[in-house]
């Protein structure tokens, strides 16, 4: 679940293959966003708090108008960017994140990749290969430089997001890491694992 940047909104995601928008002041709920074959395993707000990501076991991504509850594009098979690609992911998507500045959005699938997109059109820009396994999370830094993720091959990885060059490898969980989170400065980078733990790992200034 998420909550809007305002705090006015909260989207929930569901196994009934559907997300769902809320007020959580009252309780009432808003609309209900449909168009997924599969479960809905994940939500993020744009930073402006106008659109919504949804992932879902049904190897898409799809962005909303949060506002409205119409959707504004579908990311995965049967999408083709301006090159001509095929873009889509080749497993369940499990993850969503928007940039800082709203400009990019990542998603995180359990084909072992991360990728790229523009929000705004719904076009593939790139893919984050280099994972063994599934990639459980995609987070951005609070101010853009860098991208994580997380994944069931016991590792994070930072990327340029801008370019899709990998940075650096995080080991030293012995299970697979499920989520990963920036502090609001940036810095430090929090990992979550299967092992039972949580890491807190400080980035150097060159990372950032």
């Amino acid at each position: 679940m998420a909550f809007s940047p305002d705090g006015r909104l909260l989207a929930t995601a569901s196994a009934d293959k559907m997300a769902r928008l809320w007020d959580p002041a009252t309780g009432e709920h808003l609309r209900t966003l449909t168009g997924h074959t599969s479960a809905v395993n994940g939500v993020a707000f744009s930073p402006d708090g106008r659109l919504l990501a949804t992932a879902s076991a049904d190897g898409t991504a799809r962005i909303w108008d949060a506002v409205t509850g119409q959707q504004r594009a579908a990311l995965g098979p049967g999408r083709v960017s301006q090159a001509g690609r095929w873009p889509g992911h080749n497993g369940s998507v499990v993850g969503v994140a928007f940039s800082s500045d709203g400009r990019l959005l990542a998603t995180a699938s359990a084909d072992g990749t991360a990728r790229l997109w523009d929000p705004a059109t719904g076009y593939y820009l790139r893919i984050l290969t280099g994972h063994t396994s599934a990639v459980n999370g995609v987070a951005f830094s609070p101010d853009g430089p860098l991208l994580a993720t997380a994944s069931a091959d016991k590792t994070a990885r930072l990327w340029d997001p801008a370019t899709g060059e990998h940075l650096r490898t995080l080991t030293g969980h012995t299970s697979e890491v499920n989520g990963v989170a920036f502090s609001p400065d940036g810095r430090p980078l929090a990992t979550a694992s299967a092992d039972g733990t949580a890491r807190i790992w400080d980035l150097a200034p060159a990372e950032r």
